[in-house]
């Protein structure tokens, strides 16, 4: 099923994610492993749900990365 355009997607790949942050792809997976940001795995695809990303930010905003 794919994203008719009219609904956001609820999770994204890794170098999607870490692109939507700012972020280059090796920090990112670093912040995987620390725990900071939540993935999903679904067969061999790894996704980021988008509400990991807008908790990664308010961590960020408070101090607590």
């Amino acid at each position: 099923m794919r994203n008719g355009g009219d609904t956001a997607p609820l999770a994204v790949r890794v170098s999607q994610a870490a692109r939507m942050v700012g972020l280059g792809r090796s920090k990112f997976y670093e912040l995987i492993a620390a725990g900071d940001v939540e993935t999903v795995k679904i067969g061999r695809c790894t996704l980021v749900p988008i509400e990991s990303l807008h908790d990664l930010i308010e961590k960020a905003r408070e101090g607590r990365l």
